[in-house]
């Protein structure tokens, strides 16, 4: 039984250090400009993620060592009008097998656009401005990287037309790969990546 006990605490701090290094190959600024020169067709996006604090959550939404994160996409050219725009929960899944990334709505969205540009101690967010959970990742190490997928089904949207998204994601050091694919109630592409993922890569580490 203490075998057992010890083996289950020892996943679990191996997990949280997973949760840790999650952040770090998330937080920071990058960008798809070297695959737009490469590819006309391929839109130009800069993807720029911090650290936040809530003011206060609820014990279910906050795990213990779980992690929030503020994330925009938009496109270079216009990064004043993100068109994406997320917080991120890091943290241990919930049967304790892998690290999820649960995606948040926000509230208020306009009032959070350049959100990272301020400092640590004011990126505080009241938590009615959490907003809705829309998504989770699971992600698991592979060698040094990290790859992560939606459930099987996808999770459900109104974006674009689409009813259910799909993404699958590689961390690695050079930055991030999405594949993220929106199908309408047939199961029709209707949006995304088709081939090769978005190459998101590092402009600015944190």
């Amino acid at each position: 039984m203490a075998t057992s006990t010890g083996n289950a605490v020892a996943e679990l701090v191996m997990i949280e250090q997973q949760v840790k290094e999650v952040v770090s190959h998330l937080v920071g600024v990058m960008d798809t400009s070297a695959q737009a020169r490469a590819n006309p067709d391929s839109p130009d996006v800069r993807m720029t993620t911090c650290t936040v604090n809530l003011e206060t959550v609820d014990a279910g939404l906050n795990p213990p060592r779980s992690v929030f994160l503020y994330q925009e996409q938009a496109l270079s050219k216009r990064l004043n009008s993100p068109y994406r725009q997320r917080f991120l929960r890091i943290a241990v899944s919930e049967n304790g097998e892998s690290v999820e990334s649960r995606g948040f709505k926000p509230q208020n969205p306009k009032t959070l656009i350049g959100l990272c540009n301020q400092s640590d101690g004011e990126r505080v967010i009241p938590s009615n401005n959490l907003g809705k959970a829309v998504c989770s990742v699971f992600l698991k190490p592979v060698g040094e990287n990290y790859i992560g997928q939606t459930p099987e089904d996808g999770c459900p949207t109104n974006y674009r037309g689409a009813v259910s998204i799909t993404n699958t994601i590689i961390l690695h050091k050079e930055g991030m790969d999405t594949l993220d694919r929106g199908f309408d109630a047939a199961g029709n592409l209707l949006w995304g990546a088709k081939d090769s993922p978005y190459q998101f890569r590092w402009v600015k580490p944190q």
